[in-house]
């Protein structure tokens, strides 16, 4: 595979390095070093320092500690971020809580708009009139509002296996909507997109992956932030649904600077949930040798689950597990398809992928208790293609025969 010509970080944001191996970045396609050992490894900027900060007084969302961020320019912002908690029956005699965080709740729907308002800023900040990303929605989605809110492009490489009522909203928008034949297209084209137009990529482009825009990742520390505000040191763990990583190692990252700064006094367990389709931390955490972990591969078949499910892990992914003494669960599909139809029989209507880390948080919570929280990334309103056949219509109510409504 050629290796992708540098697009050079801008002066204006901070430096980038490999958290494995220590690699100054220069620019969006990983770390050049861990990529030649076949390890997709995201470099990060440094990480904040929020001494003197109070998590009582945290308003919430990306920007809620602007100082947190690795952008010091305006935001840009719909008012994401501070999302509900809504607790879950059991149902049965377990002494366990089970909590959703529902990022549903963002302005586009889903957990994206975190990341997409940070990296838009550090867009505007390097000065981009073009920002472009490779999705199967939900990063589209919410690149292209943010775009719009911003003042720039947004070009979209996606496949036709997007579903309908995704598609209409990036095309309503305002997202260029650039359909390739599937995955791996799509991924050479936004790369194309990065070497010869200079546009500005917010999701990955090169193999193995190694994580989506660095800066843009900052913005989902402020979920740890809000679930340590809201808990504090009562959380046992978070189940997050993971892809490639990027919202595990954000919420990992958030999680650390809390402890770093005296704000928490742990790092709760972090547990990934994946289809057992396409699982490749579940089969990584399945040998014990970290070296073999980290080179992992496994076959792609797509789930309903359709925006997870990787050929490899993240580096950081993987360190997210090990620092805190995490694991991984691989659901199948009719276990996390029925969870999705109770949560909505219960009022909340998730996309198929958020009820993968409900279903695998349920299971966590009655084999071990605590207090578990699983992150709902998204509103099933974006993902219908899932749902079981719609029921008969009543097409007369006897009791109303005649009634005159006024």
């Amino acid at each position: 595979m050629p290796q992708p010509l540098p697009q050079p970080l801008s002066q204006a944001l901070p430096p980038l390095y490999c958290p494995r191996c220590g690699t100054p970045a220069r620019d969006f396609a990983g770390c050049a070093a861990c990529r030649t050992e076949g390890i997709g490894a995201n470099p990060v900027p440094p990480p904040a320092d929020l001494s003197g900060l109070s998590l009582a007084s945290f308003p919430g969302g990306p920007w809620g500690w602007p100082t947190a961020l690795p952008v010091a320019g305006p935001p840009v912002t719909l008012g994401e971020g501070s999302t509900p908690n809504i607790r879950l029956p059991l149902g049965d005699s377990s002494q366990g809580e089970l909590v959703v965080k529902y990022e549903g709740a963002n302005p586009t729907g889903s957990h994206k708009d975190r990341a997409m308002a940070v990296g838009m800023a550090a867009a505007v900040a390097s000065g981009a009139d073009t920002v472009a990303v490779s999705s199967s929605g939900n990063a589209a989605a919410s690149a292209a509002a943010y775009a719009g809110r911003a003042g720039l492009r947004c070009v979209v490489f996606t496949t036709p296996a997007v579903p309908g009522p995704l598609r209409a909203q990036i095309d309503a928008l305002g997202g260029v909507r650039v359909v390739c034949g599937d995955h791996d297209t799509r991924q050479a084209a936004l790369r194309e997109s990065v070497e010869r137009f200079g546009w500005y990529p917010l999701t990955s482009y090169t193999a193995p992956s190694p994580g989506g825009n660095s800066y843009a990742n900052e913005g989902y520390k402020s979920l740890a932030y809000e679930l340590a505000r809201d808990f504090g040191d009562r959380i046992s763990t978070v189940v997050v649904p993971t892809s490639r990583g990027d919202l595990l190692s954000g919420v990992a990252r958030g999680f650390a600077e809390l402890c770093a700064a005296g704000l928490l006094p742990a790092v709760p367990r972090l547990v990934t949930a994946e289809p057992d389709a396409a699982a490749p931390l579940a089969a990584a955490l399945s040998h014990p040798d970290r070296a073999r972990q980290e080179r992992t591969s496994v076959p792609y078949r797509r789930s309903p689950a359709f925006s997870l499910g990787e050929r490899t892990p993240t580096w950081q992914a993987l360190n997210a597990l090990w620092g805190s003494d995490g694991t991984a669960l691989a659901l199948p599909a009719e276990e996390y398809l029925a969870e999705r139809q109770t949560l909505a029989a219960q009022g909340l209507f998730l996309e198929t992928s958020s009820a993968v880390a409900v279903s695998a948080a349920r299971r966590w919570v009655r084999e071990h208790g605590g207090l578990v929280i699983a992150v709902g990334t998204a509103t099933g309103v974006k993902d219908t293609a899932a749902l079981p056949a719609p029921g008969e219509a009543v097409e007369r109510v006897p009791e109303l025969a005649g009634l005159t409504l006024r």
